[in-house]
């Protein structure tokens, strides 16, 4: 070899060394577009603490790569989530996206992400159009589909012999979703089927037909303010004590407790995840956001925490170097990290395959919170993952 043969050599070397160095050492950018203001900020606010926390537990990196996490609020609106996510790819150059919380807004924005070569890692969101024929190998949900809770919450409700059932939702994706997950398990008379508006705050009228319908049980998904704002007035209407009262953890988690009081104490909800889960990782998470936060974490949070984990693991099976992309895709679908809720792991359709519980509302001492009763599902896959072709 030449002098200058050997030194091109040489400097090529030192090139690749330093381009890997520099693939290492690069930010991993990750765009957050949650809901921080109106009615459903509470559920956008956990998600964005828990997955801050997650990357201030790791001393500000995941993958042991420097990660910038770039926040902005959608104020639960279609639009604002889209130009956001315009924003972040074209002009932020984000890595990967996270954070929606509702079912309409991921389906306007997933599909534009993913088109892009980006991967989206849902901390809520699991409408059913991107879980069956709509999945795509840039799409992972760390949350759930979102019929899964319901369907656990009909299972329990069959497993206590109630023979007729008054069902509600808002009219929108993840409520019909809810209807269609509740009725899949559900053995029972479908006493009336009742769609709400979404971000309705008065339902005075619904109470009223489902008095006079008579149902052994009542079993609704109204998430954040929506949630809050009927089991009180349920509450106030004297039928708490005389029609149970079921749902999903969305209506009866941490935040809704905290402002609903002792008007849900005694209703049976479904979750994936509650704060007295007895594994390691979720003592360590539940200490930690309790000292951060001064409150106990809910659903989105854990949910939000376990997403940040599972991109942590995947960075670094790639030591950082994002441009690996197929590796990166493998890695997420591997999820081989630590989850708060114990087991999980993903389906061919990259949704969570993973236990369902139901919770009972209880009152300890001045604070009305969640409390574990029962494994529903065990392994739980989603009803759409045969539709998924990738």
């Amino acid at each position: 070899m030449t002098r200058i043969q050997t030194f091109l050599a040489m400097a090529m070397a030192g090139a690749i060394v330093a381009g890997a160095a520099t693939a290492a050492d690069k930010p991993v950018k990750i765009g957050m577009i949650t809901t921080l203001s109106g009615g459903g900020a509470a559920l956008g606010v956990d998600a964005r603490d828990a997955f801050q926390l997650a990357i201030d537990l790791k001393g500000g990196k995941l993958g042991g790569v420097p990660t910038e996490l770039i926040v902005a609020d959608d104020a639960q609106k279609v639009e604002n989530a889209k130009q956001i996510a315009t924003r972040f790819l074209k002009k932020d150059d984000v890595d990967i996206v996270t954070g929606i919380v509702w079912s309409n807004l991921a389906i306007a924005v997933v599909p534009s992400v993913t088109r892009e070569g980006k991967i989206y890692v849902s901390t809520n969101a699991g409408p059913h159009e991107l879980a069956g024929k709509g999945c795509d190998k840039n799409y992972f949900n760390a949350a759930y589909q979102n019929d899964n809770l319901h369907e656990a919450a009909g299972q329990y409700v069959s497993d206590q012999g109630l023979k007729r059932v008054y069902l509600m939702a808002p009219n929108y994706p993840a409520g019909k979703d809810s209807i269609t997950g509740f009725k899949r398990f559900y053995k029972g008379e479908v006493v009336a089927e009742v769609y709400t508006t979404l971000g309705q705050v008065d339902y005075a009228a619904e109470i009223a037909n489902l008095r006079a319908a008579k149902p052994d049980g009542v079993f609704f998904f109204l998430p954040g303010g929506m949630g809050v704002n009927f089991v009180k007035q349920y509450a106030q209407a004297g039928l708490i004590k005389e029609i149970p009262l079921f749902g999903p953890g969305f209506s009866f988690d941490e935040g809704i407790l905290s402002a609903v009081g002792d008007a849900a104490v005694g209703a049976f909800n479904s979750s994936e995840y509650t704060w007295d889960l007895d594994n390691a990782a979720n003592k360590v998470f539940v200490a930690a956001f309790r000292k951060a936060y001064g409150r106990k974490p809910s659903l989105y949070a854990a949910q939000a925490y376990d997403a940040a984990l599972l991109i942590d693991f995947a960075i670094a099976a790639v030591k950082g170097d994002m441009s690996k992309a197929d590796a990166f895709r493998a890695a997420l679908h591997k999820a081989d990290f630590a989850s708060v809720r114990g087991k999980f792991k993903f389906g061919p359709n990259n949704h969570p395959i993973q236990d369902i519980y139901i919770r009972e509302v209880v009152k300890e001492g001045d604070a009305v919170t969640n409390k574990t009763i029962r494994k529903v599902f065990t392994d739980h896959q989603d009803a759409y993952a045969a539709e998924c072709k990738m």
